[in-house]
């Protein structure tokens, strides 16, 4: 792949995709002759990751201050339409791979969920498409000191149950994510605004004050990145089971129905303080098997689908009303391996793992090139990336050499994994199982799982309901290494699978590091140590390829947010 792989020319993806897609069933099939073929299903970073804008961004908490060209709308599109053609109805269908597991913003982890629930709940602050902050429902925000910040609240601005937002309510959403007796929720987001401890109302002034656990350089980051706005007295006067299938947010979009598991479907909200959308009315829908989506989208039954391989590629460009669009994202492909159980608590088998596959034959037969190897947690356009670090090379005498010195030489061993999660995951994880089980010493098969459930095992805050070895991908987009070491990685978190001392002493002095550049060491050595003690089978970043109708004009962002607030009406 060319270095800029991840703002690909999409005539040059068609290309290359028509050349190679013919190879990518035969290869996955072939490559998985150690699982079960019954467990098959059809089916979230890297090297270039240019993706992710300035990763300087707010270091120093002194950014922000631009994002004044945020004002006219959330969703940190440009905001113009809405105007023309607003009285004509323009409604839009569209399909990505799993339906949310709840409406509650602050009670998941998924970005399938967000990509349903961001269409009304929005945050205190947004990013625009290029990762930068913007404005959102606050208009200005300032460090006051190490462990302070203020931001200033958007007036007139009206929840869709007709009250008005306040300061109270921003200052309840960021306490009901970080502290757990507030709103009746242990809010598995907790460690997504890590640092922060407390938010409070600015007397006389229409704002709040967010306050960090000493010198926290990451607070706008964070707030930019998660934590949406709810309604303090809706979430006091409603029982969670109700929250979880209800919306009361200040979105574009305000909710019409929700059929679990099914379909949800939103009208536009003619009073939102923004620019409103082009789109008047937003149905999502999921469908797991990649062949089920590009065949809704073949046929007219949805307007816009995510995930598609880059083999139906070409067919769908070839439309005369269809075309694709892609963009490298945020999130990388990873296989976790519990540290607390064996054979995966010894530190040369779970390296043995990493040799043991030939992930560059992966990504250029499986996602025909459209990924790019990962050797560290953090990916180059984030703040922290060591660059220094290269992926493990193939080398299964090596691989098969390290299984001896563990001990564990015999060892029967299954990678659990997401069906239909991410592109191709379920090709490139049987994949993976494949080229183990052909280890002389270990033997290895893929099984396939409910996303939903899988997710509650790994987020339940209890080590022990995690599977040994599974398969996961993970978004970070405050383009900051901690963000995805800080969960996986150190003791205490919801999904924590490895806990070392060392890690903990470089991630507990990055987190109250001032100095930049001390800082980016520090994290450079957490990856360099996360790299050596293999704490995953580092696998590759997801590159996002969607399939548009030709009437929806729309660039995808690398956050993976799928939101028609973006979308227009093509002229």
């Amino acid at each position: 792949m060319a270095e800029d792989s991840d703002n690909l020319n999409r005539r040059g993806f068609l290309q290359y995709a028509g050349a190679t897609g013919a190879a990518v069933t035969s290869f996955a099939l072939a490559g998985c002759s150690g699982g079960d073929e019954d467990d098959l299903e059809d089916g979230e970073d890297g090297e270039d990751g240019e993706d992710g804008g300035d990763t300087t961004d707010g270091e120093d908490g002194s950014d922000g201050s631009d994002g004044s060209d945020g004002s006219d709308g959330s969703d940190g599109e440009d905001g113009d339409d809405g105007e023309d053609g607003s009285d004509e109805p323009f409604e839009i269908t569209m399909t990505q791979r799993q339906d949310p597991t709840t409406l509650d913003p602050h009670d998941h982890r998924e970005t399938t969920t967000d990509n349903v629930i961001l269409h009304a709940y929005e945050g205190i602050l947004w990013r625009g498409p290029d990762g930068g902050i913007i404005e959102s429902l606050a208009t200005e925000w300032e460090q006051l000191a190490p462990d302070r910040h203020k931001f200033t609240i958007r007036e007139g601005v009206e929840f869709h149950d007709g009250t008005e937002l306040t300061p109270s309510d921003c200052a309840f959403s960021v306490r009901r994510v970080v502290d757990p007796d507030v709103g009746d929720l242990e809010s598995p987001q907790r460690d997504q605004l890590a640092g922060i401890v407390d938010a409070e109302v600015v007397e006389d002034e229409n704002a709040i004050i967010v306050h960090s656990d000493g010198t926290n350089p990451l607070v706008f980051q964070e707030i930019a990145s998660y934590c949406s706005v709810v309604s303090e007295e809706w979430i006091n006067n409603n029982a969670n089971e109700d929250i979880a299938t209800d919306i009361n947010g200040t979105g574009p979009y305000q909710l019409s129905e929700y059929t679990e598991g099914e379909s949800t479907l939103f009208e536009r909200f003619d009073n939102y303080w923004g620019e409103l959308p082009d789109a008047t009315q937003v149905e999502i829908i999921a469908a797991g098997e990649d062949s089920t989506r590009v065949g809704q989208l073949e046929s007219g039954e949805t307007d816009i689908v995510s995930a598609v391989p880059p083999a139906d590629a070409g067919r769908i460009e070839g439309s005369d009303d269809l075309y694709v669009a892609d963009e490298g994202s945020t999130r990388i492909l990873f296989l976790p391996m519990r540290y607390d159980v064996e054979p995966f608590s010894s530190v040369e088998f779970r390296q043995a793992m990493n040799y043991a596959i030939d992930l560059d034959q992966i990504i250029n037969e499986i996602l025909s090139g459209f990924g790019q190897p990962t050797a560290q947690p953090t990916l180059p356009s984030f703040f922290g990336h060591n660059p220094d670090l290269d992926p493990y090379p193939y080398d299964p005498e090596q691989a098969e050499q390290l299984v001896e010195n563990s001990g564990h030489a015999g060892a029967e061993i299954e990678i659990e994994y997401p069906a239909g999660r991410y592109l191709l995951n379920d090709e490139i994880v049987q994949a993976a199982a494949g080229f183990i089980d052909e280890l002389d010493n270990v033997s290895c098969e893929a099984v396939s799982r409910d996303f939903g459930t899988l997710a509650g095992e790994l987020l339940d805050g209890d080590i022990t309901t995690q599977p040994p070895f599974y398969n996961i991908g993970w978004g970070n987009t405050t383009f900051d290494a901690s963000q995805t070491m800080l969960p996986w990685l150190t003791e205490g978190t919801s999904q924590t699978h490895y806990v070392s001392d060392e890690m903990e002493q470089l991630m507990s002095d990055q987190a109250s590091e001032a100095d930049a550049d001390t800082r980016e060491q520090l994290l450079q050595d957490a990856n360099q140590l996360a790299h050596e003690d293999a704490v995953w089978v580092f696998l590759n970043q997801e590159f996002l390829v969607y399939g548009i109708n030709e009437r929806i004009d729309w660039e995808p962002r690398p956050d993976e947010f799928f939101l028609a607030q973006g979308m227009e009406r093509s002229e």
